[in-house]
């Protein structure tokens, strides 16, 4: 009986010390050995593993199932490759691989004589099968390939960002690898993101994706579909039966914990989205990006001070609840914020105490998908505050668009406001111009709605009329 991939990758790597990300991980992996999925993406972080499981473990687990299987592993460049082949040469030599597939070997030293073991190709003894590696770019005249791994395509930033070495990777892709394929061979792409037009968001832009969330998906999932395993570094989503954890927990905690993490989102908000959390911006196409200005202390002229709320309209939406205060020039300064995905039984008490907290005197609450009920409940918790409700009819990508100027002009955040609302700043600081690129909209609208109420135009506020309890 065949072992497990996690069964072999710790008989083979005794030293491997798994996660939980890294079992779900293998057993997507053994999925894929095992033709259950013909086409496969991988997101993850850097220094997480991925390319241990991927370009090293699985081409020897998958030549061990099938040795007349003909994989080929391609990297950005032919060296980085051919290590990836020595690696998998090492474990196919090895004495634990050996006792679980006995039939798959390859040539040690001059014997047999007529089979081909380089640093780049390896033939099984007595099957069809071999091992190939190349580097982006590289010739595959006359190789067909049964499996193919794409693994960190691009070296760097730099690279990833050069629209000539996308275009010429994209043209290989194309040209090279899939030209090489026949209808039953598998393909796997494995990197970590910089930039939306990498070969991932390029391939997802023109065939279909589909997320990986339930184990139900790796025994019924279209054929021409690609499935979709991305770990977020930092949790957001809701828990899945592949990833349960919870928002705001790491993806290896023992390794790169939350509060490196946040230290590296502090960084480069935007690089971080990319590489550590799989969402790729183009700094070009940022509506915010970190032009928001900071200040120290609240100026002594303060003469209102408010609160906007926009309720989640799903269950994958964020509740939006923001208080500021407003001085005798019109500039307003947040001063609180509640930004989660937490049901309404936790948000509820959770704003009204930010608006007691704040010392608002009036909060705005959007009525739209039950913010109506929203109010009311947060009305009962802080009576000494006037909750008015109103319905929003305006376009929302409309109204963000022609209010961002103003918001970066008006607003101001509390210095250090990325540590307290690492997630509201990430979705404000990668906000794309490009409406329908966006995933959140939640932040945006709040600060647009603030803006909204609070911009003096024409000698007066723009105020919606509110109504009360």
């Amino acid at each position: 009986m065949n072992p497990t991939f996690e069964e072999f990758a710790l008989a083979v790597y005794p030293f491997l010390d798994p996660q939980p990300f890294h079992r779900a991980y293998y057993r997507v992996l053994e999925a894929f050995a095992a033709g259950r999925i013909r086409r496969l993406m991988v997101t993850m972080p850097p220094q997480h593993g991925k390319s241990v499981g991927a370009s090293t473990l699985l081409p020897a687990y998958v030549l061990g199932l099938d040795p007349d299987c003909r994989v080929a592993i391609a990297s950005y460049s032919g060296s980085l490759a051919s290590r990836f082949n020595r690696r998998v040469q090492r474990i196919i030599e090895s004495h634990e691989y050996e006792a679980y597939f006995p039939e798959t070997a390859i040539k040690r030293g001059s014997k047999p004589p007529g089979y081909i073991r380089t640093a780049d190709e390896a033939e099984i003894i007595g099957r069809r099968g071999s091992l190939l590696s190349v580097g982006r770019e590289g010739a595959l005249t006359g190789n067909r390939v049964d499996c193919f791994i794409l693994d960190d395509l691009y070296k760097d930033a730099m690279e990833a960002h050069s629209p000539v070495v996308r275009a010429n990777c994209w043209e290989w892709y194309t040209s090279v690898v899939r030209t090489r394929m026949h209808n039953a061979s598998r393909e796997l792409v494995v990197f970590t993101r910089w930039h939306e037009e990498d070969l991932i968001g390029t391939l997802a832009a023109r065939e279909p994706v589909v997320v990986l969330r339930a184990w139900a998906q790796l025994e019924a999932h279209p054929a021409d579909a690609w499935l979709h395993l991305d770990f977020e570094a930092l949790k957001t989503g809701p828990p899945s039966e592949v990833d349960p954890r919870l928002p705001g927990e790491a993806l290896w905690e023992a390794q790169h914990g939350a509060a490196l993490l946040e230290a590296k989102r502090r960084l480069d908000p935007v690089q971080f989205e990319a590489l550590y959390q799989g969402r790729p911006s183009v700094r070009e196409g940022l509506l915010y990006g970190m032009n928001f200005a900071e200040y120290d202390e609240l100026p002594p002229a303060i003469v209102r001070r408010g609160n906007y709320t926009d309720t989640a309209d799903t269950g994958d939406d964020y509740l939006c609840s923001i208080c500021y205060a407003v001085d005798s020039e019109g500039t307003i300064f947040v001063t609180d914020a509640v930004y989660t995905r937490e049901p309404m039984e936790v948000t509820e008490p959770a704003v009204a105490e930010m608006l007691l907290r704040s010392e608002a005197r009036e909060a705005a609450i959007e009525s739209n998908n039950g913010g109506r009920g929203f109010a009311r409940a947060v009305q009962r918790r802080a009576p000494g505050v006037r909750i008015g409700w109103f319905h929003q009819s305006g376009n929302k990508e409309a109204r963000i668009l022609s209010n961002s100027a103003t918001a970066l002009r008006l607003l101001r955040w509390p210095r250090g406001w990325h540590r307290r609302w690492p997630d509201l700043y990430a979705h404000l600081t990668t906000y794309r111009r490009q409406f329908r690129a966006n995933r959140w909209h939640d932040a945006a609208d709040a600060v647009t709605g603030i803006v909204e109420r609070e911009a003096v135009v024409g000698g007066g506020r723009r105020l919606k009329e509110l109504r009360f309890f």
